[in-house]
């Protein structure tokens, strides 16, 4: 939503298109999972009288608008694009199988995961560790507003120490609240690793892709 209180910047989706497009021009097959918080956030309803499940459904459907214009940004770049939805609807978007999914990886296509898993009371970081998994993602790249993990909130607390490398361990038991607990748990039983990083940095995502230094990696 950029600067906005809420929606979508189009300035922000051609900022987001342009970073993907920087990994996709080196060939890398590319996976994303969007996030919903800008239009509708499930937890937040629920905190105020909604019923959880009414909520986080609400809170998919935002993930799919959302990767509806991310799609349309990323063709404009020249892409070819797949939405696939855990929530069938058929008119906008293919449903989730993973067999077209790996496939439409390695035919160059970009593939965006909508309506996270499919199930109320999972986070959109679960499921784009779920996703990760299940496409044997060689690493998951988590895009954020912070530059990574700190010991405390950078906040809340000046003197808030970043870390540039932590295991799955150190986040559970610091409750370090860069990602959802279940995804963490869920990284660490298959190894994945993960590298939390700021998206409003210009070329961080090339760079992480690339090996340098970007944000925190959390690993084994």
């Amino acid at each position: 939503m950029g600067d906005q209180g809420f929606g979508i910047s189009q300035d922000v989706m051609k900022y987001i298109a342009d970073e993907i497009r920087s990994i996709f021009d080196l060939g890398v097959q590319v996976a994303i999972v969007v996030g919903g918080g800008n239009i509708f956030r499930g937890v937040a309803a629920s905190s105020y009288g909604m019923d959880r499940t009414s909520a986080d459904h609400m809170g998919m459907l935002a993930t799919v608008i959302n990767s509806l214009a991310l799609q349309d940004a990323l063709e404009k770049k020249g892409m070819q694009t797949r939405v696939q939805s855990a929530i069938s609807m058929h008119e906008v978007a293919e449903p989730y199988i993973l067999r077209k999914a790996v496939r439409h990886l390695e035919k160059g296509r970009v593939v965006i995961f909508a309506a996270g898993t499919g199930n109320p009371y999972f986070t959109t970081d679960t499921a784009a560790v779920l996703r990760a998994q299940e496409i044997h993602a060689e690493i998951l790249l988590k895009a954020t507003n912070v530059d990574g993990l700190y010991d405390s909130d950078p906040v809340v607390n000046s003197d808030a120490k970043f870390i540039r490398k932590a295991s799955y361990m150190d986040v559970l038991e610091k409750q370090l609240k860069v990602m959802d607990m279940t995804a963490i748990s869920l990284a660490m039983g298959n190894q994945l690793p993960i590298v939390v990083f700021n998206l409003k940095g210009r070329e961080n995502v090339i760079n992480v892709v690339c090996g340098e230094e970007v944000g925190t990696l959390i690993s084994v």
